[in-house]
């Protein structure tokens, strides 16, 4: 998968995200949660970084976006706040991502030594 293919993939995933934040009820708790746009974000500045160690940084970046927004969506399901059959193709994909960042961030290392 190349770079281009990777912004597409995440920018969708920003927008399941937002689909996912506007399903949540309005309330205190529904308020606080909120589901991460900034994989989509972040890969595009690890995109256009000038050096290697500059972008292996901004993958590490993204590997925490895609956890922390998996970690919402499981918060949301758990709390019953989302259908948890209707999140679990948005949380594999947000493992599924945060897989192939963390392979991405390896192989810019072995690179760089």
């Amino acid at each position: 998968m190349d770079k281009e293919e990777l912004k597409t993939r995440t920018k969708e995933f920003a927008h399941h995200c937002v689909r996912i934040s506007i399903a949540l009820p309005e309330n205190c708790l529904g308020n606080h949660i909120r589901c991460s746009t900034s994989v989509a974000s972040n890969y595009r500045a690890a995109c256009i970084d000038q050096s290697r160690a500059s972008f292996i940084s901004k993958l590490g970046i993204v590997i925490e976006e895609a956890d922390e927004a998996s970690f919402w969506i499981e918060f949301a399901s758990d709390e019953q706040l989302l259908d948890k059959q209707k999140v679990t193709p948005i949380l594999k994909e947000a493992e599924k991502l945060a897989a192939i960042f963390v392979s991405s961030r390896k192989t810019a290392r072995k690179n760089i030594q």
